[in-house]
């Protein structure tokens, strides 16, 4: 059972912080008895909570997974008057907010939620949520390159953590040489991917976020989401490392 200030929280009145100087403020009354402990637990499901003699209600949380499209933003407004990511999502829907970034050019799987709590363990850069993209780049990607995207890559504000990449196939379109991979990253800085490869002398043509954790965009495409699970969130807190191609065959 949560602590009584994040008991409050839980219900949306409030932040966790502000909770507390409620409580200690003498203004929240648990199953009609005023309390100025921290450290009391609730049972949302029985106890009655109540602030200034409003009882508050346990708020419903709501975890979606959507396959956002191209063209399609998922900052929550915009000067420019772009459609953003909740904009294709069902009214009843259009109150979640998405869970980090994909940029306009990029694709995939993407967690809409009005759970703070989550979103920020999902995003804050301690916890380092393995994140699956499957790329494609202009130009002959080699192994030699496949391990200074493994190791680091130096950008302008410092060097990447290591990466994993696999599945690295070497190819032709319309005459011209291209690459495609998977690669897993543990950060998520602004437009990473693209600009480790950048760095390497190969334009990304296509990013798609394939995986979050163990969390998986197939079977969706594009535009189409479902709801999500308690074993779906807590699979986004694992990462199965994944061999080659090659390697699998044996």
């Amino acid at each position: 059972m949560p602590r009584i200030n994040k008991a409050i929280a839980l219900t949306g009145h409030c932040s966790r912080r502000a909770a507390e100087d409620l409580i200690l403020d003498g203004r929240v009354r648990l199953n009609g008895k005023r309390v100025t402990e921290l450290a009391i637990e609730v049972d949302l499901s029985t106890d009655v909570l109540e602030i200034d003699g409003t009882v508050l209600i346990s708020k419903e949380y709501t975890y979606v997974a959507i396959y956002k499209p191209l063209g399609i933003i998922t900052t929550m407004s915009d000067e420019r008057g772009r459609m953003n990511v909740t904009e294709i999502m069902p009214p009843k829907f259009r109150h979640l907010k998405p869970v980090g970034r994909l940029d306009k050019d990029s694709e995939g799987l993407l967690i809409l939620t009005n759970d703070g709590d989550l979103a920020q363990q999902l995003t804050h850069p301690k916890n380092k949520i393995w994140k699956t993209y499957y790329v494609e780049v202009k130009g002959q990607l080699k192994e030699s390159h496949q391990k200074k995207l493994e190791t680091g890559i130096q950008l302008s504000e410092g060097k990447t953590l290591p990466a994993k990449v696999f599945d690295l196939s070497n190819h032709a379109t319309s005459n011209i040489s291209a690459s495609s991979f998977y690669i897993a990253i543990s950060e998520g800085r602004n437009r990473q991917i693209r600009r480790m490869c950048s760095q390497l002398g190969f334009p990304v043509v296509r990013l798609v976020r394939v995986a979050i954790g163990r969390l998986q965009l197939k079977p969706m495409v594009p535009g189409k989401w479902r709801i999500l699970s308690k074993e779906d969130i807590a699979s986004c807190f694992q990462f199965q490392e994944k061999k080659s191609a090659k390697k699998r065959e044996h």
